[in-house]
């Protein structure tokens, strides 16, 4: 029980890995204080106020991203800020309002909140392989991808990948207003995320091994790298647990095929009607390397993609997403 007498502010706590950080916080013995959208929406709330300790502290607070000074009454009186709460998703019809806004302001908002928070000593910050991997010129397959990869904004304009423009934007406005005020700030920046869903709601990193079981392949990629839920938590934890810990910390996992993420899926569950589809992705032949050594030294071990694929169906279909 780490956390015991410690008070901490989750951002954003009904998505997907906000929702397992504050599992795994209440499980440790912290006080957590939530902040979602709309406190009165049960899709956003029933999950977080049915785990272990939630009853005795876990409090819900209203805030959004877009309105200044929204977060003041969640962060008053924390020692820790997990700042999770960003839009995530591929396709934006206005990505300016419905992306990078939220996310570059948002994260200004909070850590805004934060300096002027004497009781907090350490935020956590969520970003994302998105804020790592666009770089110009490209990632050549001898490249070991690591912490010092920062993606490159106007690559991300150029090809209209508005979610890397968001996180990048939101990474770097980050680090410059924690160096400019004297903030310990630490990020992550995990993968793609699977793993079994406590929210009662599909989210979008999940829905892509929804996508390719009903044939559909939305980045035409042919390799993907994915990293289990509880142990993206469980760095986000750490990173507040640990002194030492400090700047980016990629989490994300080995490369994986199309065919063979299907193949496993196959063989897990025969009975899975899963759709071919022709040519199984066509894009980025070269499959990159990522060092996570950073992060495996804040003592995280990687559940093996196997148990992660097999529990995340497991987990779709108790909750009749698939």
């Amino acid at each position: 029980m780490n956390g015991e007498g410690k008070i901490v502010c989750v951002t954003g706590a009904s998505g997907y890995i906000a929702s397992w950080i504050v599992k795994l916080l209440l499980l440790r013995g912290y006080t957590v204080k939530a902040t979602v959208r709309d406190p009165t929406d049960p899709k956003k709330t029933e999950h977080l106020l049915a785990l272990d300790g939630a009853k005795e502290r876990l409090k819900l607070y209203k805030a959004d991203l877009s309105e200044e000074c929204s977060f003041e009454q969640a962060i008053e009186g924390c020692d820790a800020v997990f700042h999770t709460a960003s839009p995530v998703f591929f396709i934006a019809k206005d990505p300016q309002i419905e992306l990078i806004d939220p996310a570059l302001k948002g994260t200004l908002n909070v850590l805004n909140t934060c300096k002027k928070v004497s009781s907090v000593k350490r935020v956590i910050l969520t970003s994302s392989t998105a804020a790592v991997l666009r770089r110009q010129p490209p990632i050549g397959p001898n490249d070991v991808v690591d912490e010092t990869f920062f993606s490159d904004p106007s690559l991300c304009m150029e090809t209209k990948s508005w979610y890397p423009l968001s996180k990048t934007l939101a990474e770097n406005a980050a680090w410059q207003f924690a160096k400019d005020n004297g903030i310990d700030m630490v990020v992550l920046n995990p993968g793609f995320v699977i793993g079994p869903l406590l929210q009662p709601t599909l989210n979008s990193s999940v829905e892509l091994i929804v996508d390719f079981i009903n044939g559909r392949n939305l980045f035409n990629r042919k390799y993907y790298r994915f990293v289990d839920v509880r142990d993206v938590a469980l760095a986000h934890i750490k990173a507040l647990e640990t002194p030492s810990a400090n700047g980016r910390y990629i989490i994300d996992g080995p490369s994986m095929s199309v065919k063979d993420i299907k193949e496993i899926l196959r063989e897990l569950f025969p009975d899975l009607c899963i759709v071919d589809t022709n040519g199984e992705g066509e894009m980025d032949e070269t499959t990159i390397k990522v060092c996570v050594e950073k992060v495996k030294n804040l003592g995280v071990e990687f559940t093996p993609l196997k148990l992660c694929l097999k529990e995340t169906i497991i987990s779709l279909k108790e909750k009749c997403l698939l």
